[in-house]
């Protein structure tokens, strides 16, 4: 049985999530129920949950404020709120989940399911330690991603990242030293993650870091040549976008 906290500042939020999960979600215990950040913060510090269902928009001290002043981070966490393009970003980065207001009962059940398997670690949650690097610095300079494989969680910097493929529903991550990863995201997921004054779309296929590029071939969309010696197509469409953005 995995222990839950909720906090929300909103009554009827708390009351309807905790309903849910007594409804329709098996073998989760809601042990608090937080109406404030700071409430909530001596809730996990005190009951250590398994999982923390956060809001982030509250009054006096925001979900982000919060996490930055957590001691006890050795949890699952999901956030319950729709909130403005950087914090979505930065959840992203972070690989966490979060559920948009209403909740529906699948989705609710599918982050349950995702944060039971990964509830296998005794040491703060890598993706907190993430998501909070991320706060604190400049918004919209991350420096890593995290992007779920096979075995669990591969942190990757950013800056080491060439280009990304696209293959239907997953993705084709190239970074240096010829490390390629496969990710159960589309390219349109990384593409609104990454950060585009570095990556750019060249095709329906591709998304490169123009830093990798190391030479144009003139064509009806051209091609572009890239350090580790891939030559990849940009997309006629694409062409003029992509000399702007090289500085031709």
């Amino acid at each position: 049985m995995l222990k839950a906290i909720l906090i929300d500042d909103e009554e009827s939020s708390l009351s309807s999530l905790k309903e849910k999960i007594f409804s329709y979600c098996r073998g989760i215990q809601v042990i608090g129920l937080c109406d404030n950040a700071e409430k909530g913060i001596e809730a996990i510090d005190r009951l250590r949950p398994d999982i923390v269902f956060l809001d982030i928009e509250m009054p006096v001290m925001n979900g982000f404020v919060m996490l930055q002043q957590l001691k006890y981070k050795n949890f699952e966490l999901i956030f319950t709120t729709a909130y403005d393009h950087y914090a979505l970003k930065a959840i992203r980065c972070s690989a966490l989940d979060y559920l948009v207001k209403p909740i529906e009962i699948e989705e609710l059940q599918a982050a349950i399911t995702k944060a039971e398997e990964k509830r296998n670690h005794s040491y703060p949650n890598p993706q907190i330690e993430l998501l909070v690097e991320q706060l604190i610095t400049k918004k919209n300079s991350f420096s890593r991603i995290a992007i779920p494989t096979t075995e669990g969680l591969q942190f990757l910097k950013i800056d080491d990242i060439i280009y990304l493929e696209a293959s239907i529903n997953y993705t084709h991550i190239y970074s240096e030293g010829g490390k390629k990863f496969i990710v159960s995201r589309t390219l349109k997921d990384f593409e609104d993650m990454l950060p585009p004054e570095t990556f750019l779309r060249i095709h329906n296929s591709y998304v490169i870091n123009k830093n990798f590029a190391e030479k144009y071939i003139r064509g009806e969309g051209g091609q572009v040549l890239l350090s580790n010696g891939v030559t990849l197509d940009v997309a006629k469409r694409k062409k003029s976008e992509f000399l702007k953005a090289i500085g031709y």
